[in-house]
């Protein structure tokens, strides 16, 4: 007998004897006075064993067949290796239309040490309300990580998530930097629109740690802006800077999600290269969206519409100021460009390297007609002339030491005439 059966006994024996009402029974038991009585007759006929269910310690009339249960298991072990309880339940009843309980899968898995019950300690740390309106934070990051597992390069995932619904929008780049940060930040706004602020690490790329230059001073800032920074300044976007990887909670968890479903979900597609895992991220995000987005405390949406496509790309570029020579050329990444008919009066100009690779020369936003040179041009150059030695003749004067020594007249002549 359970625990819950023995207290069940001692009400029922008080109302047996009479020292127990049936209704403050029902109170005490959480059920109806006719229940009260029939445990009354059933203790009566049986003693404590009427209390036990008559159903306690039989198969269930649930219970799957060993058939099926083998199935499952040998679907698990081979096909769905490393898969969760809750993955492998969704990916049996999708793809296998296998329908089994969750828990029941997990209980079996546990079993057959398919997988592991892991508990680790959490540090304490002070909770943050979400924000209340979509677009009004989105954090995001990169996540290094062997994506492919093995089938092809190691990639990074460029990820966006709103802090206040879960809305999730992602994409796969070679590595990590300020191209990567622009042209996944420049797709987002095409989706979206441009949120009100945006959450970030201090990576190089997205927080610059050097002095401010100058035109920076002549502002009034006070520290420079890497190339991301700068462009989102210009775009309106507020950038919050964390100061801990805790701090960014949500998208961290997102990168541990994906690191488990994502990397399953791409094994099972047989994704093999970056451009294949781009294009599953555009139909596995909308469902993903679909199940894990929640409701945002308030219905406004704060993206703003984005700028047209040319002038957003030109803000979203790789922006460097450079001067230019005599010769109307400037360089630029060790290659040279001529700018075609270029004003008298043109001392500097702007390059802009956009997320398309195409480089824009850009003076008080007008861009400029250039081409590229292949090879400097060549200077003249003449050979220096051979200069000829000047004969010397020296004569000593009549004051010069050498007259004064007492030499003979011939040893004299010699020294004269070496001289």
């Amino acid at each position: 007998m359970t625990v819950r059966d023995l207290k069940r006994l001692r009400v029922i024996e008080e109302v047996v004897e009479k020292k127990l009402k049936q209704g403050r029974a029902a109170e005490l038991l959480e059920v109806s006075t006719r229940q009260v009585r029939r445990l009354m007759r059933r203790v009566k006929r049986e003693g404590a064993q009427g209390l036990i269910h008559r159903l306690r310690g039989q198969e269930s009339n649930r219970k799957h067949e060993e058939k099926f249960k083998h199935k499952v298991l040998e679907l698990c072990r081979t096909k769905y290796a490393g898969f969760g309880p809750t993955l492998a339940q969704e990916k049996l009843e999708e793809l296998n239309h296998l329908h089994i309980n969750r828990e029941t899968l997990r209980q079996w898995m546990l079993e057959e040490n398919l997988w592991e019950v892991s508990k680790k300690g959490r540090q304490h740390r002070q909770w943050r309300e979400r924000r209340a309106c979509f677009g009004e934070m989105t954090q995001v990051d990169g996540s290094h990580h062997d994506w492919l597992e093995g089938r092809g390069p190691w990639l990074v995932l460029m990820g966006y998530i709103d802090d206040a619904t879960n809305e999730v929008f992602a994409r796969f780049y070679d590595y990590e930097g300020t191209i990567p940060a622009m042209d996944s930040f420049y797709r987002y706004t095409k989706r979206y629109g441009l949120p009100h602020s945006i959450y970030l690490d201090r990576l190089e790329a997205y927080h610059s740690s050097g002095k401010p230059s100058l035109e920076d001073e002549l502002r009034g800032k006070t520290k420079s802006s890497s190339q991301f920074e700068r462009a989102l300044e210009e775009l309106g976007v507020d950038v919050i800077h964390a100061q801990s990887a805790q701090a960014k909670g949500r998208i961290e968890r997102l990168f541990k999600t994906f690191q488990d479903r994502l990397v399953k979900e791409m094994r099972l597609a047989g994704i093999r290269t970056k451009e294949e895992a781009n294009q599953f991220l555009e139909t596995y995000l909308p469902k993903y969206n679909r199940r894990f987005r929640v409701q945002a405390r308030e219905q406004a949406d704060l993206h703003r519409p984005g700028l047209w496509d040319q002038a957003l790309r030109q803000i979203l570029s790789i922006q460097e100021t450079r001067v230019v020579r005599n010769d109307a050329t400037i360089r630029y990444k060790t290659q040279l460009y001529q700018i075609l008919n270029p004003d008298k009066s043109l001392k500097e100009v702007m390059v802009q390297g956009q997320i398309d690779g195409k480089i824009y020369i850009v003076n008080e936003g007008k861009p400029l007609s250039y081409r590229e040179l292949k090879e400097p041009p060549k200077q003249i150059q003449q050979t220096p002339k051979k200069r000829q030695p000047k004969p010397v003749s020296f004569v000593p004067a009549e004051s010069h030491p050498w007259r004064k020594l007492a030499l003979p007249e011939s040893q004299a002549k010699k020294l004269l005439a070496a001289a």
